[in-house]
Protein backbone atom coordinates (compact mmCIF):
# COMPACT_ATOMS: atom_id res chain seq x y z
CA UNK A 1 0.00 0.00 0.00
CA UNK A 2 2.92 2.41 0.77
CA UNK A 3 4.46 1.90 -2.46
CA UNK A 4 1.36 2.75 -4.34
CA UNK A 5 0.36 5.82 -2.51
CA UNK A 6 4.13 6.78 -3.62
CA UNK A 7 3.57 6.47 -7.14
CA UNK A 8 0.57 8.24 -6.85
CA UNK A 9 2.64 11.17 -5.19
CA UNK A 10 5.17 10.94 -7.77
CA UNK A 11 2.61 11.01 -10.48
CA UNK A 12 0.92 14.05 -9.09
CA UNK A 13 4.19 15.74 -9.02
CA UNK A 14 5.19 14.45 -12.50
CA UNK A 15 1.83 16.07 -14.00
CA UNK A 16 2.39 18.76 -11.81
CA UNK A 17 5.66 19.92 -13.06
CA UNK A 18 4.76 19.39 -16.50
CA UNK A 19 2.16 21.74 -16.42
CA UNK A 20 4.25 24.15 -14.82
CA UNK A 21 6.72 23.87 -17.15
CA UNK A 22 4.61 23.79 -19.85
CA UNK A 23 2.96 27.00 -19.06
CA UNK A 24 6.29 28.82 -17.35
CA UNK A 25 9.14 28.63 -19.72
CA UNK A 26 12.05 28.61 -17.15
CA UNK A 27 14.49 28.49 -19.81
CA UNK A 28 13.81 32.05 -21.20
CA UNK A 29 13.10 33.13 -17.27
CA UNK A 30 17.04 32.36 -17.72
CA UNK A 31 17.91 33.67 -20.68
CA UNK A 32 16.35 37.06 -19.06
CA UNK A 33 17.82 36.92 -15.96
CA UNK A 34 21.08 36.45 -17.17
CA UNK A 35 20.94 39.45 -19.56
CA UNK A 36 19.74 41.67 -16.78
CA UNK A 37 16.39 42.09 -18.33
CA UNK A 38 13.78 42.31 -15.36
CA UNK A 39 10.88 39.66 -16.30
CA UNK A 40 8.66 38.16 -13.80
CA UNK A 41 8.18 34.96 -13.68
CA UNK A 42 3.83 35.92 -13.44
CA UNK A 43 4.59 38.10 -16.99
CA UNK A 44 5.54 35.14 -18.60
CA UNK A 45 2.55 33.26 -17.18
CA UNK A 46 0.11 35.74 -18.17
CA UNK A 47 2.05 35.98 -21.85
CA UNK A 48 0.85 32.30 -22.22
CA UNK A 49 -2.79 33.11 -20.40
CA UNK A 50 -3.21 36.13 -23.09
CA UNK A 51 -1.68 33.71 -26.02
CA UNK A 52 1.51 35.95 -26.64
CA UNK A 53 4.62 34.24 -27.41
CA UNK A 54 7.22 34.72 -24.77
CA UNK A 55 9.74 34.35 -27.10
CA UNK A 56 8.84 36.70 -29.82
CA UNK A 57 8.84 39.30 -26.10
CA UNK A 58 11.94 38.09 -24.36
CA UNK A 59 14.19 37.89 -26.95
CA UNK A 60 13.60 41.43 -28.65
CA UNK A 61 13.73 42.98 -25.03
CA UNK A 62 16.88 41.31 -24.28
CA UNK A 63 18.34 43.10 -27.52
CA UNK A 64 16.88 46.30 -26.80
CA UNK A 65 18.24 46.53 -23.10
CA UNK A 66 21.57 45.50 -24.98
CA UNK A 67 21.49 47.99 -27.84
CA UNK A 68 20.83 51.09 -25.16
CA UNK A 69 16.80 51.15 -26.15
CA UNK A 70 14.44 51.86 -23.41
CA UNK A 71 11.20 49.93 -23.89
CA UNK A 72 9.20 47.41 -21.63
CA UNK A 73 7.14 44.41 -21.67
CA UNK A 74 3.56 45.92 -21.92
CA UNK A 75 4.59 48.02 -25.22
CA UNK A 76 6.14 45.31 -26.81
CA UNK A 77 3.10 42.85 -26.07
CA UNK A 78 0.84 45.42 -26.70
CA UNK A 79 2.40 45.94 -30.45
CA UNK A 80 2.22 42.08 -30.56
CA UNK A 81 -0.96 41.88 -30.06
CA UNK A 82 -1.73 44.71 -32.35
CA UNK A 83 -0.32 42.73 -35.03
CA UNK A 84 3.37 44.51 -35.59
CA UNK A 85 6.63 42.80 -35.67
CA UNK A 86 8.33 43.15 -32.64
CA UNK A 87 11.78 42.12 -33.53
CA UNK A 88 11.99 44.36 -36.55
CA UNK A 89 10.86 47.31 -34.89
CA UNK A 90 13.70 46.88 -32.23
CA UNK A 91 15.84 46.57 -34.99
CA UNK A 92 14.85 49.52 -36.63
CA UNK A 93 15.24 51.58 -33.27
CA UNK A 94 18.72 49.67 -32.46
CA UNK A 95 19.80 51.27 -36.33
CA UNK A 96 18.42 54.64 -35.52
CA UNK A 97 20.15 54.81 -31.93
CA UNK A 98 23.55 53.35 -33.64
CA UNK A 99 22.78 56.75 -36.43
CA UNK A 100 21.98 59.21 -33.67
CA UNK A 101 18.60 59.42 -34.98
CA UNK A 102 15.82 60.51 -33.01
CA UNK A 103 13.18 57.78 -33.71
CA UNK A 104 11.00 56.81 -30.51
CA UNK A 105 9.52 53.29 -30.27
CA UNK A 106 5.49 55.07 -30.75
CA UNK A 107 6.63 56.10 -33.92
CA UNK A 108 8.26 53.39 -35.07
CA UNK A 109 5.79 50.84 -33.90
CA UNK A 110 2.88 53.08 -36.05
CA UNK A 111 5.25 52.87 -39.02
CA UNK A 112 5.21 49.04 -38.66
CA UNK A 113 1.58 49.13 -38.30
CA UNK A 114 1.01 51.03 -41.25
CA UNK A 115 2.53 48.23 -43.27
CA UNK A 116 5.95 49.97 -44.00
CA UNK A 117 9.24 48.38 -43.41
CA UNK A 118 10.30 50.50 -40.66
CA UNK A 119 13.55 48.96 -40.40
CA UNK A 120 14.55 49.09 -44.42
CA UNK A 121 13.11 52.95 -43.94
CA UNK A 122 15.82 53.37 -41.31
CA UNK A 123 18.49 52.40 -43.52
CA UNK A 124 17.47 54.48 -46.47
CA UNK A 125 16.98 57.27 -44.36
CA UNK A 126 20.83 56.37 -43.26
CA UNK A 127 21.90 55.73 -47.19
CA UNK A 128 19.80 57.64 -49.67
CA UNK A 129 18.37 55.20 -52.75
CA UNK A 130 18.80 55.84 -56.01
CA UNK A 131 15.63 54.98 -57.97
CA UNK A 132 15.94 55.45 -62.20
CA UNK A 133 12.81 56.65 -64.27
CA UNK A 134 11.88 55.03 -67.43
CA UNK A 135 12.27 57.16 -70.75
CA UNK A 136 10.28 60.04 -70.60
CA UNK A 137 9.18 61.49 -73.68
CA UNK A 138 9.04 65.44 -74.38
CA UNK A 139 8.87 67.48 -77.27
CA UNK A 140 10.13 70.68 -77.44
CA UNK A 141 8.60 73.52 -79.25
CA UNK A 142 10.56 72.68 -82.55
CA UNK A 143 8.78 69.69 -82.63
CA UNK A 144 11.58 67.32 -82.00
CA UNK A 145 10.92 64.41 -79.68
CA UNK A 146 13.62 64.33 -77.19
CA UNK A 147 13.35 60.82 -74.48
CA UNK A 148 14.89 61.55 -71.16
CA UNK A 149 15.69 59.22 -68.44
CA UNK A 150 16.80 60.23 -64.57
CA UNK A 151 18.52 59.17 -61.83
CA UNK A 152 16.63 60.46 -58.46
CA UNK A 153 18.70 60.05 -55.34
CA UNK A 154 16.09 59.60 -52.50
CA UNK A 155 16.09 58.94 -48.49
CA UNK A 156 13.20 58.44 -46.29
CA UNK A 157 11.21 60.91 -44.42
CA UNK A 158 10.66 59.48 -41.35
CA UNK A 159 8.13 61.94 -39.99
CA UNK A 160 6.75 61.60 -43.35
CA UNK A 161 6.45 57.61 -43.52
CA UNK A 162 2.94 57.33 -42.56
CA UNK A 163 0.57 58.59 -44.67
CA UNK A 164 3.04 59.69 -47.46
CA UNK A 165 3.37 59.19 -50.87
CA UNK A 166 5.72 56.01 -52.29
CA UNK A 167 8.11 55.77 -55.12
CA UNK A 168 5.56 55.63 -57.60
CA UNK A 169 4.60 59.59 -57.14
CA UNK A 170 7.93 60.90 -57.17
CA UNK A 171 8.82 59.03 -60.20
CA UNK A 172 5.68 60.06 -62.17
CA UNK A 173 6.38 63.89 -60.85
CA UNK A 174 9.77 63.48 -61.93
CA UNK A 175 8.51 62.44 -64.82
CA UNK A 176 6.22 65.54 -65.72
CA UNK A 177 8.77 68.06 -64.47
CA UNK A 178 11.19 66.06 -67.45
CA UNK A 179 7.76 66.67 -70.38
CA UNK A 180 7.12 70.30 -68.58
CA UNK A 181 10.79 71.10 -68.88
CA UNK A 182 11.77 70.07 -72.73
CA UNK A 183 8.36 71.40 -73.82
CA UNK A 184 9.09 74.64 -72.51
CA UNK A 185 12.35 74.44 -74.46
CA UNK A 186 12.20 76.29 -77.54
CA UNK A 187 14.96 74.54 -79.19
CA UNK A 188 15.77 70.82 -78.49
CA UNK A 189 19.43 71.80 -79.32
CA UNK A 190 18.94 73.36 -75.82
CA UNK A 191 17.70 70.69 -73.64
CA UNK A 192 21.07 68.76 -75.12
CA UNK A 193 23.55 71.32 -74.64
CA UNK A 194 22.44 71.45 -71.22
CA UNK A 195 21.01 69.05 -69.84
CA UNK A 196 21.52 70.06 -66.13
CA UNK A 197 18.34 72.57 -67.04
CA UNK A 198 16.46 69.79 -66.73
CA UNK A 199 17.86 68.73 -63.27
CA UNK A 200 17.54 71.90 -61.95
CA UNK A 201 14.12 73.11 -62.97
CA UNK A 202 12.71 69.75 -61.94
CA UNK A 203 14.33 69.92 -58.84
CA UNK A 204 13.28 73.57 -57.62
CA UNK A 205 9.50 72.04 -58.15
CA UNK A 206 9.68 71.01 -54.69
CA UNK A 207 8.28 67.35 -55.99
CA UNK A 208 8.90 65.67 -52.90
CA UNK A 209 6.13 67.69 -50.79
CA UNK A 210 3.66 65.51 -49.29
CA UNK A 211 5.96 62.21 -49.90
CA UNK A 212 7.71 59.49 -47.81
CA UNK A 213 10.99 60.98 -49.59
CA UNK A 214 13.56 63.49 -49.20
CA UNK A 215 14.61 64.15 -52.85
CA UNK A 216 18.58 64.87 -52.71
CA UNK A 217 19.42 65.55 -56.52
CA UNK A 218 17.82 64.46 -59.97
CA UNK A 219 20.67 63.57 -62.35
CA UNK A 220 19.77 63.15 -66.03
CA UNK A 221 21.40 60.14 -67.28
CA UNK A 222 20.68 59.80 -71.07
CA UNK A 223 18.78 61.79 -73.43
CA UNK A 224 18.08 60.85 -77.53
CA UNK A 225 16.85 62.19 -80.28
CA UNK A 226 13.25 60.99 -81.38
CA UNK A 227 11.15 61.28 -83.77
CA UNK A 228 10.40 64.28 -85.70
CA UNK A 229 6.79 64.99 -84.52
CA UNK A 230 6.00 68.39 -85.59
CA UNK A 231 6.48 67.22 -89.45
CA UNK A 232 4.60 63.62 -88.70
CA UNK A 233 1.77 66.60 -87.66
CA UNK A 234 2.52 68.80 -90.78
CA UNK A 235 2.04 65.74 -92.79
CA UNK A 236 -1.03 64.04 -90.81
CA UNK A 237 -2.85 67.59 -91.40
CA UNK A 238 -1.50 67.67 -95.32
CA UNK A 239 -3.01 64.22 -96.14
CA UNK A 240 -6.19 65.34 -94.08
CA UNK A 241 -6.78 68.52 -95.90
CA UNK A 242 -6.18 66.95 -99.28
CA UNK A 243 -8.98 64.33 -98.40
CA UNK A 244 -11.44 67.27 -97.38
CA UNK A 245 -9.94 68.63 -101.19
CA UNK A 246 -10.71 65.77 -102.91
CA UNK A 247 -13.80 64.92 -101.29
CA UNK A 248 -15.37 68.97 -101.29
CA UNK A 249 -14.19 68.33 -105.84
CA UNK A 250 -16.31 64.63 -105.42
CA UNK A 251 -19.00 66.77 -104.36
CA UNK A 252 -19.02 69.49 -106.73
CA UNK A 253 -18.27 67.07 -109.50
CA UNK A 254 -22.01 64.96 -108.75
CA UNK A 255 -23.61 68.70 -108.48
CA UNK A 256 -22.45 69.46 -111.77
CA UNK A 257 -23.57 65.51 -113.17
CA UNK A 258 -26.94 66.48 -111.05
CA UNK A 259 -27.10 69.56 -112.62
CA UNK A 260 -26.52 68.64 -116.44
CA UNK A 261 -28.83 65.44 -115.97
CA UNK A 262 -31.34 68.34 -114.67
CA UNK A 263 -31.05 70.53 -117.47
CA UNK A 264 -31.06 67.06 -120.11
CA UNK A 265 -34.30 66.38 -118.27
CA UNK A 266 -35.55 69.96 -119.30
CA UNK A 267 -34.87 69.77 -122.87
CA UNK A 268 -36.63 66.59 -122.88
CA UNK A 269 -39.67 67.71 -121.10
CA UNK A 270 -39.66 70.89 -124.11
CA UNK A 271 -39.23 68.66 -126.98
CA UNK A 272 -42.01 66.94 -125.85
CA UNK A 273 -44.18 69.78 -125.23
CA UNK A 274 -43.62 70.70 -128.91
CA UNK A 275 -46.30 68.35 -130.41
CA UNK A 276 -48.77 69.33 -128.13
CA UNK A 277 -47.56 73.01 -129.24
CA UNK A 278 -48.46 72.17 -133.30
CA UNK A 279 -51.82 70.45 -132.04
CA UNK A 280 -52.91 73.31 -130.32
CA UNK A 281 -51.56 75.73 -133.30
CA UNK A 282 -53.70 73.77 -135.83
CA UNK A 283 -56.82 73.60 -133.43
CA UNK A 284 -56.92 77.35 -133.17
CA UNK A 285 -56.21 77.96 -136.98
CA UNK A 286 -52.86 79.96 -135.85
CA UNK A 287 -51.16 77.03 -138.15
CA UNK A 288 -52.44 75.86 -141.26
CA UNK A 289 -52.03 72.00 -142.85
CA UNK A 290 -49.82 73.24 -145.43
CA UNK A 291 -48.11 74.70 -142.98
CA UNK A 292 -47.65 71.88 -140.92
CA UNK A 293 -46.32 69.69 -144.53
CA UNK A 294 -43.70 72.21 -145.21
CA UNK A 295 -42.23 71.88 -141.80
CA UNK A 296 -42.03 68.54 -142.22
CA UNK A 297 -40.32 68.56 -145.48
CA UNK A 298 -37.70 71.06 -144.41
CA UNK A 299 -37.21 68.53 -141.33
CA UNK A 300 -36.68 65.74 -143.55
CA UNK A 301 -34.84 67.53 -146.15
CA UNK A 302 -32.71 68.43 -143.18
CA UNK A 303 -31.96 64.97 -142.20
CA UNK A 304 -30.80 63.51 -145.26
CA UNK A 305 -28.07 66.41 -145.72
CA UNK A 306 -27.03 65.12 -142.40
CA UNK A 307 -26.97 61.91 -143.95
CA UNK A 308 -25.45 62.51 -146.55
CA UNK A 309 -22.22 64.79 -144.97
CA UNK A 310 -22.16 62.18 -142.92
CA UNK A 311 -21.59 59.65 -145.79
CA UNK A 312 -19.15 61.69 -147.68
CA UNK A 313 -16.74 62.29 -144.77
CA UNK A 314 -16.08 58.10 -145.04
CA UNK A 315 -13.24 57.92 -147.58
CA UNK A 316 -12.77 54.23 -149.73
CA UNK A 317 -9.21 53.85 -150.31
CA UNK A 318 -8.04 53.70 -153.30
CA UNK A 319 -6.83 50.48 -155.75
CA UNK A 320 -4.41 49.97 -157.83
CA UNK A 321 -4.08 48.17 -160.37
CA UNK A 322 -1.63 47.55 -163.54
CA UNK A 323 -1.60 47.94 -167.46
CA UNK A 324 -0.40 45.66 -170.10
CA UNK A 325 2.56 48.20 -170.41
CA UNK A 326 3.66 48.00 -166.99
CA UNK A 327 2.09 51.69 -166.52
CA UNK A 328 0.19 51.91 -162.99
CA UNK A 329 -3.53 53.24 -162.71
CA UNK A 330 -5.44 53.93 -160.00
CA UNK A 331 -9.48 53.49 -159.56
CA UNK A 332 -11.26 55.54 -157.02
CA UNK A 333 -14.75 54.68 -155.88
Amino acid sequence: MPSITVFIILGIVVVFLALFFSYVPVGLWISALAANVKVSMFNLIGMRLRRVTPSKIVFPLIKAVKGGIKVNVNELEAHYLAGGNVDRVIDALIAAHRADMNLPFERAAAIDLAGRDVLEAVKMSVTPRVIETQNVSGVAKDGIELLASARVTVRANLDRLIGGAGEATVLARVGEGIVTTVGTSASHKEVLENPDKISRIVLAKGLDAGTAFEILSIDIADVDVGRNIGANLQTLQAEADKKIAQAKAEERRAMAVAREQEMRAAVVEAEAEIPRAIAAALREGKMGVMDYYDMKNLMADTEMRDSISKVGQTQVPAKTTKSPDNSSSSDQV
